[in-house]
């Protein structure tokens, strides 16, 4: 029998002879674009902060007037002491914003679907998710205890035939996509999926964490489409568009109610500094002041696409596969020693064989430097690899 040191070692050296070992890199970010790694300056194509409004003066201006005014934390959950005054108007805002009753923070977006499954399902019930949903669905499909069935990649079919074969032997369903695929950059069929959930009795719950504050002039990936599918839940996130850090849900009101009381990582966490809550809101007011802030993330990874001939962008993330994990670390260095940080993508996060480089494009990256990362991309012969 091993010790424990010598379980983790082995399994370490075995990460690392499959290219799969994980050492976070220290990095500092400069500003919505540039970062420092190792004492050299990168154009950073690899970070969610789509709307650069990390260092937005009007959101940072917002946290530091919060830390002045409550603290620097919360102190509690939410159900003790840490329901500070700025949660209710961030929830509004967030209600407004998908266009529902309400709105419930938590403290992050795996906490977010880690919970809300849990809280609205379980035994006896179904979950019928796209098989690429993020590890954080399913988790909380897991933690629901609901029988799980996963439907192929962006399948309507698929998921109508797992409903007719499965649908009448469970009292409720839910199916669960994302708006915007985190690693693949594309989007889900919202219309046909709400359709099926219609049909069967079915609640659709849309993980938008990377369609909200970029698509559908800044309100999500279900505002792209004429008419707006039904979605009974839209889950988001406060980390990526928003610049901050958090996770919600809106829905119902009845829906939030219920989650605010039972959802467990909710009611077992503290909540979030007031700092965070307040530069939400701001970022929330930037969103809706400045439109062509919103529309240049997904116009710049076009550019993008159209340079180097690949597949038309659908939102502002744009995979390149690359295939074996060593192969897409070698090509992540390549284009650091060129000065751009783009992170190469491996399994477990994506499927075996297809790991990749990972573009992300945000609103404050300029032509020049698109134009400078495709032809760096291009000499390395990386761009029919998608």
């Amino acid at each position: 029998m091993s010790t424990l040191d010598e379980f983790a070692q082995q399994r370490l050296d075995r990460l690392s002879d499959e290219g799969l070992l994980r050492v976070p890199a220290e990095t500092h970010r400069l500003d919505g674009v540039r970062a420092e790694r190792d004492g050299k300056i990168l154009v950073s194509f690899c970070c969610n902060d789509y709307l650069n409004l990390t260092h937005h003066p009007v959101v940072t201006r917002a946290a530091i007037a919060a830390i002045e005014a409550y603290g620097a934390g919360s102190g509690a959950s939410r159900l003790v002491t840490g329901n500070h005054p700025l949660y209710r108007a961030l929830e509004a805002a967030l209600a407004k914003l998908k266009g529902t009753d309400d709105a419930v923070v938590l403290g992050s977006g795996y906490l977010t679907n880690a919970g809300a499954a849990p809280c609205l399902v379980g035994p006896g019930d179904l979950i019928v998710m796209d098989e690429l949903c993020h590890a954080s669905i399913h988790a909380g499909a897991r933690l629901s205890r609901a029988e799980i069935r996963r439907f192929a990649h962006n399948d309507p079919e698929d998921c109508l035939k797992i409903l007719r074969d499965a649908r009448a032997g469970h009292q409720h369903c839910m199916i669960i996509t994302e708006g915007v695929f985190s690693m693949d950059g594309d989007r889900a069929p919202l219309p046909g999926l709400s359709n099926i959930a219609e049909e069967h009795d079915a609640w659709l719950m849309v993980d938008d964490a990377h369609g909200t504050g970029v698509l559908g002039g800044g309100r999500g990936s279900e505002f792209e489409f004429d008419p707006r599918p039904n979605i009974d839940l839209h889950m988001g996130t406060l980390s990526k568009a928003l610049g901050g850090y958090g996770g919600f849900v809106c829905a119902s009101r009845p829906v939030i109610d219920l989650m605010r009381s039972r959802a467990r990582s909710l009611v077992y966490s503290t909540g979030l500094p007031p700092s965070v809550i307040a530069s939400a809101i701001a970022a929330l007011r930037v969103i809706e002041a400045e439109p062509d802030r919103v529309r240049r993330p997904l116009a710049h990874a076009r550019l993008f696409t159209e340079r180097l001939g690949l597949r038309f962008a659908e939102s502002p993330i744009v995979p390149i596969l690359v295939g074996a994990p060593d192969a897409a670390i070698a090509a992540s260095a390549a284009l650091e020693a060129q000065g751009y940080l783009v992170t190469a993508i491996r399994p477990p996060t994506v499927p075996d064989g297809t790991a990749r480089l990972r573009f992300t494009f945000t609103a404050d990256h300029t032509d020049t430097e698109i134009s400078g990362l495709a032809d760096a991309v291009a000499s390395l012969g990386l761009r029919t690899a998608s």
